[in-house]
């Protein structure tokens, strides 16, 4: 019904930027954007909570990103936007997106994006 996929990863060096996208798609005309989430998972780790949009537009960030990334979206609600500024080598990881929508009954549905590689050198 609905496909998230990630897309902006790449290699850069510490310092850098790179901004992701998340894109949605599919059945997705009654449904309304609760809340999109962008986590990531370095090998060997637990995934973790990098960010967060309402649909509204508010926004919540994790401590070790705060002051680096920031999470916007567009108006028509199908892409989120990740931008991350000063990345350091701890910021590798496969990024997700994670988007949750509610039907008019007030019903939950999440949908999570394929990720997308961020690799910093030092």
């Amino acid at each position: 019904q609905v496909q998230l996929v990630e897309s902006g990863g790449g290699l850069v060096q510490a310092g850098d930027s790179l901004t992701l996208v998340c894109s949605a798609s599919g059945s997705i005309f009654s449904l309304n954007v609760n809340t999109t989430n962008w986590y990531r998972q370095a090998p060997g780790k637990q995934r973790e909570l990098v960010a967060s949009i309402t649909g509204d537009g508010n926004t919540n960030y994790a401590d070790f990103v705060k002051g680096r990334f920031t999470v916007s979206r567009d108006r028509s609600l199908a892409m989120v936007y990740l931008q991350m500024n000063r990345l350091k080598p701890e910021d590798t990881a496969v990024y997700y997106c994670n988007t949750i929508f509610s039907t008019p009954t007030k019903h939950l549905f999440g949908y999570w994006g394929q990720g997308t590689q961020v690799t910093v050198s030092s």
